[in-house]
């Protein structure tokens, strides 16, 4: 394991990639080989949060200390939002850009990021574009409500109101000095909490559209509705914080249904297809129903509600 004494390839980071792992080796690998294929691209390095994984990381993942600068942190598993903020404070870059294990940069997104964030000097945080891949059905799915999402949530002005930090970056200057950028007790939902502060200020992030980064879902089908299952169950107490602060973050009743016709549209002519559609769809029925019984399990309290403070 490389540790905190790792020799820089250049003087000047501009870049830190932050990506908080939980075994995810096999798929990191695939992250960092796409990274190792940017085009044009700013000096950046790496910064890879192994938060209580079972085993260190394999020797093929160290390897890439020989392609860009690279640090491995370990620490025991205390949640993703806790593995970024350690990130944070492991990095050196004046840009930081969050990424997941399993999502894959395209050759000229860096670069183009790069570009974008020069040009837009009165902006602060970046939503990248998403996208699924189209190899398996799953990926079909997540194409697909990706596609809809970003169209549904996207402003006049070019700002989204819709934050996922597969790719997400923000400016250093813009993170306290204790680099807690997520609230480190959240277990999921992390990056929609930070969205609803952002919101509270004034400050949705900005679309950056030609900065790509592919979100490569290789489950099974099963697999894939029983992760959102678990997901939403966890999220529920993340939406009771945000509701505390009186933050409209979720879609209204007709945005579900425009967005869901959206993708309806979108699936007729290309070759998502129509059956990634009723995949979309039975997934959120599976949420809102959870969240339907976590809402009478665990009722709503105001008063109780972490963050409700003021």
């Amino acid at each position: 394991m490389l540790g905190d004494d790792f020799v820089s390839h250049s003087t000047t980071r501009l870049f830190s990639i932050l990506i908080g792992v939980h075994n995810d080796w096999g798929p990191l690998e695939k992250c960092l080989r796409s990274l190792e294929g940017q085009t044009d691209c700013p000096p950046f390095e790496v910064i890879v949060v192994d938060d209580g994984s079972d085993d260190e990381a394999p020797e093929p993942i160290v390897q890439f200390h020989k392609c860009y600068p690279l640090k491995l942190v370990r620490q025991s598993h205390t949640g993703i939002a806790a593995a970024r903020n350690r990130g944070i404070l492991n990095s050196t870059g004046s840009i930081l850009v969050f990424t997941d294990a399993d999502c894959r940069f395209r050759p000229n997104c860096l670069a183009a990021l790069d570009v974008a964030i020069s040009d837009a000097r009165l902006h602060s945080y970046f939503q990248l574009h998403l996208t699924g891949d189209c190899f398996n059905l799953v990926g079909r799915a997540e194409e697909l409500r990706l596609i809809a999402l970003q169209q549904q949530t996207l402003q006049p002005n070019g700002s989204i109101r819709y934050l996922n930090t597969a790719g997400f970056a923000v400016r250093r200057e813009r993170v306290n000095i204790n680099g807690a950028l997520f609230e480190p007790g959240i277990l999921r939902g992390e990056d929609t909490l930070l969205l609803a502060t952002l919101m509270q200020r004034g400050e949705l992030p900005l679309f950056i559209a030609t900065a790509m980064v592919q979100h490569s879902v290789t489950v099974s089908l099963r697999e894939y509705f029983v992760k959102a299952v678990r997901a939403t169950w966890l999220e529920a107490k993340t939406y009771e914080i945000i509701a505390a602060k009186g933050v409209q973050v979720r879609m209204d009743h007709w945005e579900r249904v425009n967005t869901l016709f959206s993708m309806w549209k979108i699936a007729r002519p290309n070759s998502i297809g129509r059956t990634a559609w009723f995949v979309v769809v039975v997934r959120q029925l599976l949420q809102r129903a959870v969240g339907f019984l976590y809402r009478l399990a665990k009722p709503y309290t105001p008063e109780s509600t972490p963050g409700n403070a003021s």
